[in-house]
């Protein structure tokens, strides 16, 4: 569904190649500054890189505008609101430009009902609080790619997307990645919750210094013989109701 041939981006981020299936869940993880945002904003097209980076048989340097807004959506680490409007209005800019407005509006309806912003529709933008903005780019990148408005979308790209939710709100995103990447849609996170990762990734991308250093099963990268020397911390794997934890070691 996705391939990558020495991605790269000079000075920020050294070659890296992979495949993405369908249906996985891919999360980058590492330190801050290792370069998972530059390698995030290359995947969506909105940072030159060299390389080839194919996106569903296309190569991703050949795609519109359009093109790319048809075929993945990209939730930068932050954006401020650029203008006065409605909650509802913000999404509606993101709807894909093929769908019905009944499809659209029931899908708005579902997805803020999910992720708690049912009664934040009427709000502007500006009046929100961290979380409820937070929560309404969520809603709108996964507006512009739901499966049931665009049969064309293949990829979602969040980066840090659990940035101010609280835990139910994390649990309710949760779900609903899981639905997308049920469609055979696939999705790529940049996270900090190691145990989030550990449980849910298929795939797990560990950056460091603009280098993708290990790229494997969640079994196989999240070992603390890896994980310690990158985060210079001391990593304990624990079983547990047959899940497998992290724990950092006291001295």
């Amino acid at each position: 569904m996705l391939s990558l041939h020495e991605v790269g981006v000079p000075q920020r981020l050294l070659p890296f190649s992979a495949r993405v299936e369908s249906g996985q869940q891919v999360h980058l993880i590492g330190p801050n500054g290792a370069g998972k945002s530059t390698l995030l904003a290359s995947l969506a097209g909105m940072l030159p890189s060299t390389g080839e980076i194919v996106l569903n048989g296309t190569p991703l340097k050949a795609c519109t505008g359009s093109d790319l807004a048809r075929l993945r959506s990209y939730l930068a680490q932050q954006q401020s609101p650029v203008s006065l409007m409605p909650v509802f209005q913000f999404l509606a800019l993101h709807q894909p430009a093929t769908a019905s407005e009944n499809d659209v509006e029931q899908t708005i309806a579902y997805l803020t009902l999910r992720l708690r912003l049912n009664d934040k529709l009427a709000r502007s933008v500006d009046q929100l609080s961290g979380g409820e903005w937070q929560r309404v780019r969520l809603a709108a990148s996964l507006l512009q790619v739901w499966p049931t408005l665009n049969p064309d979308s293949q990829l979602l790209l969040l980066d840090e997307p659990e940035n101010s939710l609280d835990v139910a709100q994390k649990l309710a995103l949760n779900e609903l990645i899981d639905e997308f990447c049920q469609s055979g849609r696939s999705v790529i996170i940049s996270a900090h919750d190691l145990n989030q990762t550990l449980q849910q990734a298929n795939q797990v991308w560990l950056m460091q210094h603009g280098s993708v250093i290990a790229c494997g099963s969640a079994v196989e990268v999240m070992q603390p013989a890896i994980l310690s020397p990158v985060f210079e911390v001391g990593f304990q794997l624990h079983s547990l109701d047959d899940h497998h934890w992290l724990m950092t070691r006291t001295a």
